[in-house]
């Protein structure tokens, strides 16, 4: 595995998460080192000339970000995408239980680059421990005098409140985050306003994930030269690769960007369980589309590189599947999780994934008819690009994806009634 790392950099003991630990590590002295040294622009330039690009799926650029944000409003706010809800994705519950500081420290390093003096943390409501190790260290954040009024003796002052969710998968997307911050339903907004003119109570704001936000003091610490020479020219840096599966090793990897992903599964991973076949793999969270074992053969993880194989890098949530799985049952259970979570605003998606989930829940039960994987095909074109957020597309990925790449499995279990994989996956 590659020596590279901005997270996985320390061993992880009992106490390895407290404020000691961290600044034992060099923690905050990025932070002390930009409020004594440097300007909010100088902060916003190094992030912009490393390269970041946002680790929460989008992969939008989070110095451009940043600089669409007018920096002279009387109030700009930064939210930290903590709602943690793709299947398949577990990388920011880490950085949480192990290391809350190294965000805490990034959120303050962009607050002060963009002039923000109320932050606020959207963390995913299930997440228990995650809550209260972040708690633990904002307290000692405050204490210490790294967050609050006049941070380190400067004239520059944060707060970061902290707010927990209710469990729905769609404020997950940036301004349903911020509806729910609000206090109202987590609807998605329209855009334009885009949030960096009009976000969280109306004001300009800027919304970036855990991963992208922890990679910061790292880059002031290190300079943007030292990581853009990681990963690819266009997609530089290491990411966090949540494996999850038919692998011997599943667990949490931390790669640079553009890693082969056949050495992840065969050699960081050691393969597929007792020795079977690969048969597919879902690149970046359960919504982007499967690849193929002859894809894997080739592909790399960066965004620019899985884009050729019409898919997507996304949250990082690689799930990898072995010969044997029945591909209807598989889309059957991810069907069911974005029916479950439409929010219910948009009728495309509102109704188009409940008929989804409905025919190919016929299916599983030995009740399709001919015709069905038509109407499913006629049912993704009408949700696709006619909803307000991407949940509608989401659902409708997957769908369209494992029919046109399994036909026949479909077709076999609408004829027969039952999967033509039944007893052959014996893991």
């Amino acid at each position: 595995m590659t020596s590279e790392r901005i997270f996985f950099n320390f061993p992880v003991t009992a106490d390895s998460h407290t404020l000691k630990a961290y600044q034992g590590r060099g923690g905050y002295q990025a932070l002390e080192n930009a409020l004594k040294t440097l300007q909010p622009i100088d902060v916003e330039k190094e992030v912009m000339a490393s390269g970041l690009r946002g680790r929460g799926g989008a992969g939008f650029p989070t110095g451009s970000k940043w600089s669409f944000v007018n920096k002279k409003a009387p109030v700009v706010y930064l939210c930290c995408n903590a709602d943690e809800g793709e299947p398949g994705t577990f990388k920011d519950r880490w950085i949480f239980e192990h290391n809350s500081h190294q965000l805490i420290e990034g959120m303050i390093l962009a607050a002060y680059a963009l002039n923000v003096r109320n932050a606020f943390i959207y963390i995913r409501g299930e997440f228990d421990l995650s809550f209260r190790r972040l708690m633990d260290a904002m307290s000692e954040a405050y204490k210490a005098g790294y967050l609050g009024e006049n941070i380190l003796g400067s004239s520059f002052s944060c707060d970061i409140r902290v707010m927990q969710g209710g469990g729905a998968y769609v404020c997950g997307e940036e301004s349903s985050l911020y509806t729910s911050i609000e206090g109202f339903k987590g609807y998605p907004r329209n855009k334009p306003p885009f949030p960096a003119v009009q976000g969280l109570y109306k004001a300009p704001t800027v919304v970036n994930n855990v991963e992208t936000l922890a990679n910061v003091p790292w880059i002031m610490t290190n300079g943007a030269k030292a990581f853009s020479a990681m990963g690819t020219e266009k997609h530089p840096g290491t990411k966090i690769f949540g494996v999850s599966g038919h692998v011997k090793k599943p667990g949490l990897y931390e790669l640079p960007l553009g890693y082969p992903l056949k050495k992840l599964i065969f050699e960081e991973c050691g393969g597929i369980l007792n020795g079977k076949e690969l048969k597919a793999v879902i690149p970046g969270g359960s919504s982007t589309p499967i690849l193929l074992p002859q894809d894997v053969e080739t592909a790399n993880l960066d965004a620019e590189c899985l884009s050729t194989y019409r898919t997507m890098l996304g949250s990082g949530g690689v799930i990898v599947i072995a010969e044997g799985v029945c591909m209807v049952r598989l889309l059957h259970t991810l069907s069911r999780f974005y029916a479950h979570e439409s929010c219910g605003q948009c009728t495309p998606c509102r109704e188009g994934s409940a008929w989804m989930n409905d025919i190919i829940s016929r299916i599983v039960a030995g009740k399709g008819v001919k015709g069905d994987l038509e109407s499913l095909e006629r049912i993704t074109k009408g949700i696709m690009g006619n909803t307000v957020c991407a949940l509608g597309d989401a659902a409708s990925m997957p769908v369209i994806n494992f029919i046109t790449k399994f036909r026949a499995e479909f077709d076999y279990y609408i004829e027969h009634g039952r999967s033509m994989n039944d007893g052959r996956l014996e893991i």
